[in-house]
């Protein structure tokens, strides 16, 4: 041990004759704030993780987030200030026979430098997040390029007749500097993307007989995809894209990992936050069918109108081909119906009315245990069909699958064995029973104006109690709060509690709540889901059914 400790010393003491003591010092002051702001930045990139690592995304989270977005940087600059003026000056120690020990100080500074900054990412950091940060390879590649600008930075800083107090200053521009190595690894990934989708391209158009299928909407287009695969698992081997895998590299990597040549039948759900976004996702799959479940105002945030929303939904419509094609739309009297009237390709119209829908449906009656209705195709017949989906809605979704089922030769006995068999989709009107003896209807995954007043509609039919416990609604841009106010005024009539979590996107909701005339005594404001949890055991009795509206992802959640 003490030989290395030699050895060491050996080599500090030529690397200090090598160069001058202030080169060196300049080195290890510019390196100090490098090393702090690579470690501190942990949530910050986990932020740009979770908007997919879209910039603009990207911004408005670090703005919903000051505390955990700008406080790394921030504190990172001070303790960095602080280390680089705990250093003594080189300028005085060219006399000093034994400077080894100043640098085995300074280069302690900048491991230090490395340590607080872990510490400052840690307890910057969402805790619990719902969905963890994930060292991923395109994660791995970002920290690679980071690295390289953290490095280039302080090779600008150590440059600069300024270098001590620019070395104090840059680390409070950290989201910016996270910012800059996403674009540019930008290349890097679209490269690699590009390589993948071809890939995954190749294989889907490699069986020529294999029926694509593309479906999108601002809401219900995974339940649809889901009451697809289950219908037309009834004739055929099918596969559809799991979970919520709804982006180019989602689909991709599905196409990739499971498509076999067993299956005749792959169903893309398509996602979109920007016009474009459907247009892409249809250069991968080719569909030849087609299904918008509905346009609504879903991510106005990035979008700004129900218009571009509509035009980004037709994209899929534009790229089915002229001949042999097929495309389905509901009956909304708006957005879809407009869309179904445009479009001169083979087309089919799902809804309530017989007179101008191809699919409809009647009857039907909701009850806790389930939906029951008459399905109605023309030209097949009719049969009673019934579900464990609960809602009116559900039925919806339920006509755009049993009209594609129908078109690829499905009896109407196997179309209604199919949605005898469906289950609720994760965290989707799911229903559980608590052990408490009070029932959960969990609609946490996400929630719209459409499904929210759908969802309370399916609790106004539960017997008991009714109470609901949300966060509200995210990602509607400039009308979020007007949607929210509406959303309280809805709760009456179908609600006896109301439980309202945040801050600032609470109180729209409740001013809704009162407006509606809502008891005041029965509407509660809390400050987080951990906090709504503990205040339901205090109230909650046997028999009681409990509404969880909306859970909101990390990066929307009010510090």
């Amino acid at each position: 041990m003490e030989s290395i400790c030699d050895h060491c010393e050996t080599v500090l003491f030529w690397w200090c004759k090598l160069m001058s003591y202030e080169t060196l010092q300049r080195l290890i002051t510019v390196l100090i704030p490098a090393l702090g702001c690579f470690f501190a930045a942990r949530g910050i990139i986990h932020y740009f993780q979770l908007e997919s690592y879209q910039f603009p995304g990207y911004y408005h989270t670090l703005n919903r987030n000051p505390a955990h977005s700008y406080l790394p940087g921030a504190c990172v600059a001070i303790v960095s200030a602080l280390l680089i003026l705990l250093l003594p000056d080189a300028a005085k120690l060219q006399s000093n026979s034994a400077p080894v020990y100043y640098w085995v100080l300074a280069l302690s500074c900048a491991v230090l430098a490395a340590l607080l900054g872990m510490l400052i990412g840690k307890l910057l950091t969402v805790k619990k997040a719902k969905k963890p940060f994930v060292f991923t390879g395109r994660i791995k590649r970002l920290y690679a390029v980071y690295a390289l600008v953290l490095l280039a930075i302080a090779a600008l800083v150590c440059a600069s007749p300024r270098w001590k107090l620019l070395s104090m200053l840059w680390p409070v521009l950290l989201p910016a500097v996270v910012a800059l190595a996403g674009l540019l690894a930008w290349p890097i990934e679209k490269l690699i993307s590009e390589m993948y989708f071809r890939d995954a391209r190749r294989k889907l158009l490699s069986n020529p007989s294999l029926i694509r299928i593309g479906l999108t909407g601002s809401y219900g287009k995974t339940s649809v995809k889901h009451i697809l695969g289950t219908i037309l698992s009834e004739k055929y081997p099918t596969l559809i894209t799991p979970a919520s895998f709804n982006t180019p590299m989602g689909v991709t990597r599905a196409i990739r990992e499971k498509l076999t040549p067993t299956y005749q039948i792959f169903v893309g759900e398509m996602g979109a936050r920007h016009v474009g976004d459907i247009k892409e996702m249809c250069r991968l799959v080719h569909p030849t069918i087609g299904i918008i479940t509905s346009v609504g105002p879903q991510h106005l945030e990035t979008f700004k109108t129900i218009e571009r929303v509509a035009k980004t939904k037709y994209e899929l419509i534009d790229a089915l081909p002229e001949k042999d094609s097929r495309s389905y739309f509901y009956n909304d009297g708006s957005y879809c119906l407009e869309m179904y009237q445009k479009t001169t390709k083979t087309k089919t119209l799902c809804g309530r009315d017989p007179e101008t829908c191809d699919v409809w449906c009647d009857g039907v009656t909701v009850s806790p245990e389930g939906t029951k209705f008459v399905l109605h195709i023309k030209g097949k017949g009719e049969i009673e069909c019934q579900t464990r989906l609960l809602g009116d809605h559900s039925v919806q979704n339920i006509l755009l699958a049993a009209a594609v089922a129908s078109d690829l030769r499905l009896t109407l006995k196997q179309i209604a064995h199919g949605i005898e068999k469906l289950q609720p989709v994760k965290n989707r009107l799911e229903l559980m029973q608590n052990p408490g003896g009070f029932t959960i209807i969990n609609d946490a995954f996400n929630s719209n104006p459409v499904g929210a007043k759908a969802a309370l509609e399916v609790l106004r039919q539960f017997p008991g109690r009714r109470i609901i416990i949300t966060p509200g609604m995210v990602e509607l841009g400039e009308k979020e709060a007007e949607y929210n106010r509406i959303f309280g005024t809805q709760m009456i009539g179908c609600a006896d509690i109301a439980i309202v979590i945040g801050k600032n996107r609470a109180t729209p909701i409740l001013d809704g709540l009162k407006e509606s005339g809502f008891e005041p005594a029965n509407i509660y404001r809390v400050d987080s889901l951990d906090d709504s949890t503990r205040l339901l055991h205090t109230i909650v009795r046997p028999g009681d059914t409990v509404l969880y509206e909306n859970d909101l992802p990390d990066h929307y959640q009010e510090a």
